[in-house]
This record gives structure tokens, sequence and C-alpha cells, in this order.
């Protein structure tokens, strides 16, 4: 009976004995299998990883081949705008010349009904062209001149000039004296010879 234990217990030994390593090997197996699908499950998230910093990149790469195809649409339009300020500038003097020869062409139309150097009015003026007319303009002012006898009086060409009433143009341009073929004086805005104030003198 004695010996049924001993070989009892040696079996036990033996049994645990081998069996304790294999469960050992069997843990150590389950161990280096966890980081292996660690890795496995690491490597997906590390592959999205690289393609969404590839993605940026490449966003990156197009944001700045489209920044010059910008900065080359903004200073084409610019450019652009800066010709059509030329051209409405051009257009703009064009119009300006074409209104002041204008001008120009109904002051000489103009001359045929004005007097000529040395004519005399009916008290006996005398106009003068080294005085008087489109050479020898002025501006005057809405309170400037004289207030003489209940009239405003402007002295020019060394005569004294007045009217009822005076328009607001003959304060904004500049104006000239000259004398009618009728023997009257008018005072003419000088850039609108159509603007023409009939006066007296004294």
């Amino acid at each position: 009976m004695k010996a049924f234990g001993v070989i009892s217990t040696t079996a036990l030994f033996l049994i645990l004995g081998m069996t304790f390593p294999a469960f050992a090997q069997e843990e150590h197996h389950q161990q280096e299998a966890k980081p292996e699908k660690q890795q496995e499950q690491a490597k997906p998230a590390k592959q999205e990883q690289q393609q969404q910093a590839k993605g940026q990149q490449e966003q990156k790469q197009q944001q700045q081949q489209a920044k010059p195809a910008r900065q080359e649409q903004q200073q084409q339009a610019k450019g652009q705008q800066e010709q059509q300020k030329q051209q409405q500038q051009q257009a703009k003097s064009s119009r300006q010349e074409q209104q002041h020869q204008a001008k120009g062409q109904q002051h000489e139309q103009a001359q045929g009904q004005w007097a000529h150097n040395g004519q005399k009015d009916s008290r006996g003026h005398e106009y003068n062209e080294n005085r008087f007319g489109r050479e020898h303009h002025a501006r005057f002012q809405e309170h400037g001149g004289r207030y003489y006898d209940g009239r405003r009086e402007y002295s020019y060409g060394g005569y004294w000039f007045y009217a009822a009433a005076y328009p607001a143009w003959f304060y904004r341009e500049d104006v000239y004296f000259i004398m009618g073929a009728d023997g009257l004086w008018y005072a003419v805005a000088y850039d609108d010879p159509s603007l023409t104030l009939e006066v007296d003198i004294s």
C-alpha cells in the first residue's frame, strides 16, 4: 500500500510536471500572439493616418498651385480695370476738347455781332480790344466791386459796369465784357459764350 501511495504520488508529480510546462508554454504563446494582434490592429490605424497625412499634403500642394493662378487672374482683372479707366479718361478729355472747340467756334461766329476796335456806344464810351474782349477775362465776387446809387458795380477796362440783377453763372465763371455791334455792352462767360448778360456802363 505504501508502494501504491509512492507510485501514485510520483505519477501525480509526473502528470503535473508535464502539464505545467505545457500550460506555461501555451500562456507564453498567447502573450506573444497578443502583440502581433495589437500590431495587426495598429497597422490599419497607421495606414489611415498616413493616408490622411498624404491627403493633406496633396491638398496643400493643390492650394499652393492654385495661388499663382488666382494672383494672375487678379492682376489681369486689375489691368483690365486700369485700361477701362484710361479709356474713360481719354473719352472724357476728347469730349472736353470737342466742347472747347465748339465754344471757340461759337465765339468766332459771334464776333460778327460784336463791335470793332474804336467803335463807340451811344454815350461815347469807346470799345478798345486792348482792354475788352475774350483775352481780358476776370472772375467777380458777389460782394465785390462797389455798391453805388443802389446797385452793385464792377470795375473793368477803366469803366464801371452794372446790371439790374446778376445771374448765378456771373459769379461762377470767368467773365469778359464786350460791346455789341448794336452799341450795347455785354458780360460774356469765358467758357460758355452762350451765357451773356446785358450790362450798363457808367
